[in-house]
């Protein structure tokens, strides 16, 4: 498939996550790990970019990224290569380390930024690396650890979260551990990591708001975003709906006018499904003025997009299809 553009600016909030390929382990023990940090803080300093939050799982890892005065690539890509030449000398190991490119979603600050600290900073509680929030407390692979006072790391803002719950830095700390302890019950979220789909809730929030899967906010802040001509090369015009439709009909040599039937015959479901992929998935229409276009309900429109998807990763040439 073809590579969706970065939004990528500085100042701009980012969560970023990082896997290893074929969810294999990228911190072995102690010693990666404390290796990674050390590159980590040293690259957070020397480019000026500010750390909220960052937690290191044993195949993946979270960070809560502001840079400030560069671009967030440059960071990532000496942190990336770095660690992953470090990594395969020390583990006699070639190849790949990481599961392709890794996974940034710009993050509106006001309504996400704090649900964003809690969420990567007790993902070692929610897989059970640590069994509670005493334990957590002193965990030394999350930032938690650093903003509660049991750790350091150069770079962290730990005084700009702390900020956020109290002026001073004890009553802070105890504000913030108690808005962590609350977030335990809620589990994994899908919509604040990398399983964010247009799922049938999505498109009940979106009521025709704009929407896209690189960005964490509300519609308001797609179209701030979208109005920034710095950004502009970043947001490319989609197709008109009618034109998805009309492209993927002649690929599977159907008729426009044959998805408004009912009927659930294979090749109908099929461009159905990659017509909903393609349009609310990937350019961003709404589900309801899709599900106009394949005589679908909102609800019918989500589930296919879901079987689109599947569709698109056995055959790539289908996203090709929005190429202008």
């Amino acid at each position: 498939m073809p590579r969706t553009a970065r939004i990528d600016i500085p100042g701009l909030l980012q969560h970023v996550i990082v896997r290893g390929v074929d969810r294999c382990d990228i911190f072995c023990d102690d010693a990666d790990r404390g290796r990674f940090l050390r590159c980590f803080s040293k690259l957070l300093v020397q480019t000026g970019t500010e750390c909220l939050a960052w937690s290191l799982m044993s195949n993946h890892f979270h960070l809560l990224l502001r840079p400030r005065k560069t671009f967030l690539a440059p960071l990532m890509r000496r942190l990336l290569t770095g660690y992953a030449l470090y990594f395969n000398l020390r583990h006699n190991r070639t190849g790949h380390l990481y599961q392709g490119r890794y996974k940034s979603f710009v993050c509106d600050e006001d309504a996400y930024l704090l649900e964003l600290v809690r969420y990567i900073h007790l993902n070692p509680l929610r897989v059970g690396l640590v069994n509670d929030l005493t334990a957590l407390d002193r965990y030394a692979w999350t930032g938690h650890s650093v903003i509660m006072g049991n750790g350091a790391l150069e770079g962290q803002s730990l005084d700009e979260v702390l900020s956020l719950f109290s002026k001073g830095k004890r009553e802070g700390r105890k504000r913030y551990r108690l808005f962590i302890a609350d977030g335990i019950p809620q589990g994994k979220r899908q919509d604040l990591g990398s399983g964010r789909r247009m799922t049938t809730e999505l498109l009940e929030e979106m009521n025709g708001e704009p929407f896209d899967l690189r960005i964490l906010g509300s519609g308001k802040f797609i179209r701030e975003l979208r109005m920034r001509t710095e950004l502009e090369s970043n947001f490319k015009q989609p197709l008109e709906i009618e034109e998805i439709v009309a492209r993927v009909c002649s690929r599977f040599e159907l008729e426009p006018e044959e998805l408004r039937r009912n009927t659930r015959a294979a090749g109908i479901t099929d461009a159905r499904s990659v017509i909903c992929y393609l349009a609310v998935r990937l350019a961003g229409y709404n589900g309801v003025e899709v599900g106009r276009q394949v005589n679908l309900r909102r609800s019918g429109v989500s589930v296919a997009a879901g079987r689109g998807e599947k569709l698109a990763v056995k055959d790539p040439q289908i996203v090709e299809l929005l190429d202008k």
